[in-house]
């Protein structure tokens, strides 16, 4: 691999599949995203609507491999992946589905049940129906969703504001199998390509995806000071509206080493580099708390792309998987040059947006110790029920015996400078009996965790109220509300 600090103006050519055809992207810059560069190429279906992942008018597909060989095809934000990402791989726009004429089936659908108005988001709402329309769980028929299995919120990131959703769910709900001719129905039955190995460098800075983890640490060890990039669903958000830019910036996502999920008698390992979609099909419901987590976090689309490494890489004190993983007794598994370490998830972060991962080292895999507590829940305060960012998040879980608390585990975010775990409310219930006068005495302490600010998304006082309503809220739902256990 080329070494990421030797100068040069010339720019890399890298090659993908779109629309089935491949295709050569001439004059990428490491910051040049995928929406930018499809607009270039007159592909103007791909809308900006919003640059950070929220409106989903940018929306394509991309394949992706499979655990049995095949391809899904996933619906992305193309205003967050930067083509750097995309060396050897498929992507398919609106106008690779249908033509006038000849509408793909979602494009008809939309168009006969009145689901367009404006048309500006309308591609974006074609290319996430198209993900579910493909979807092999919805073809083998899901009771848990719509009459014809389509889960209405793989819509959940698309926005509109003239039309209204009842003809776009009409639509949605209308559409049929794919035939068995459909180009991209076959395209499920072969598996994409792996992730090429990808050096470009420019004057405004060097873009790399290594082969290998030992590769990926050569890199930060040469550059300590790389970006790191899994899902780029944060840091396109920084390259769209803050126009920033890294010298080095590393793609990790595609490293095997990162990608793996492994249960064992003592704990489960969740490799970094897993999208959260990945992480829910494979999981199913061997971690109830995170099954109930993921639909809350943000959109279908940002599922798609965002990993467990990224979220508590970039340490934010408002992500929404830290509360989780705190109430799960998570710990990071970090590697780096001198091996690797296991750092408890209450001991990595040290400060705002602050950890103790030291230069050269990255997050391999999150790893939850077994056996899980067997009651728990997770609750997000926000504006939006769904694809906004929490006032407060907080994450519960907790085992009785004979009616007493043996152990309970409460993490939060969006009450500190760090998501932090709940420990006076904590010790205040373990050895207790489970009842509701204890319950709202610790539930009193819950609400004086932390140090919760007021800004634009809440007050102080909001956040206290409500950090004592979740607790209160876990013990009536988890809790048959007989005599002797309302004590």
């Amino acid at each position: 691999m080329p070494n990421p600090s030797s100068p040069t103006s010339e720019l890399t050519t890298l090659e993908l599949t779109l629309n089935g055809q491949r295709r050569a992207a001439l004059g990428v810059r490491p910051h040049t995203t995928l929406l930018n560069w499809l607009r270039d190429q007159g592909l103007t279906g791909c809308k900006e609507g919003c640059a950070e992942g929220e409106c989903g008018a940018c929306a394509v597909l991309v394949a992706r491999p499979t655990e049995d060989g095949g391809a899904r095809l996933e619906s992305v934000n193309a205003c967050l992946v930067l083509m750097g990402t995309l060396a050897g791989q498929e992507v398919v726009t609106a106008e690779g589905l249908g033509q006038p004429g000849t509408l793909h089936p979602v494009q008809h659908e939309l168009a006969v049940r009145g689901g367009s108005q404006c048309g500006y988001c309308t591609p974006g709402f074609v290319m996430s129906m198209a993900a579910e329309y493909y979807r092999p769980e919805r073809l083998a028929g899901d009771p848990h969703h719509g009459p014809n299995g389509f889960d209405i919120h793989a819509l959940s990131g698309n926005l509109c504001r003239c039309t209204g959703y009842r003809p776009i769910q009409d639509a949605a709900y209308a559409l049929g199998t794919p035939p068995e001719s459909d180009p991209l129905a076959q395209r499920r039955r072969h598996t994409p390509p792996a992730p090429q190995p990808t050096f470009l460098s420019t004057p405004d800075g060097d873009f790399v995806r290594p082969g290998s983890l030992t590769e990926a640490l050569e890199v930060l060890a040469a550059h300590p000071e790389a970006k790191l990039l899994a899902g780029g669903t944060d840091w396109g958000v920084e390259v769209n509206l803050r126009h920033a830019r890294a010298g080095v910036t590393m793609a990790v996502d595609g490293l095997p080493e990162l990608r793996g999920l492994t249960v064992n008698d003592d704990s489960i390992e969740l490799g970094a580099g897993l999208n959260l979609s990945e992480l829910e099909r494979r999981l199913g419901n061997q971690i109830p708390l995170l099954r109930e987590w993921f639909p809350h976090f943000a959109s279908r689309l940002i599922r798609n792309s965002a990993t467990l490494g990224g979220n508590l890489g970039t340490a934010s004190p408002i992500g929404d998987s830290p509360p989780v993983l705190l109430a799960l007794d998570a710990a990071v598994v970090l590697t780096g040059p001198a091996g690797e370490r296991e750092v408890a998830l209450p001991e990595y972060f040290t400060g705002y947006r602050q950890t103790v991962r030291r230069p050269g080292e990255l997050i391999r895999a999150v790893r939850i110790p077994l056996p899980l507590a067997p009651i728990t829940g997770f609750y997000k305060v926000a504006k939006r029920r769904f694809d906004d960012i929490s006032s407060v998040a907080v994450g519960m879980a907790l085992e009785l015996e004979g009616g007493a608390v043996k152990r309970i585990r409460i993490g939060l975010g969006g009450v500190a400078a760090t998501p932090i775990r709940g420990l006076t409310a904590e010790a205040a219930l373990t050895g207790q009996v489970w009842n509701e006068k204890n319950v709202r005495l610790a539930a009193k302490l819950l609400g004086t965790e932390g140090t919760p600010l007021d800004d634009h998304r809440a007050s102080r006082a909001y956040r206290a109220a409500m950090l004592e309503q979740t607790l209160l809220k876990f013990f009536f739902e988890q809790t048959p509300q007989r005599q002797e256990v309302r004590g």
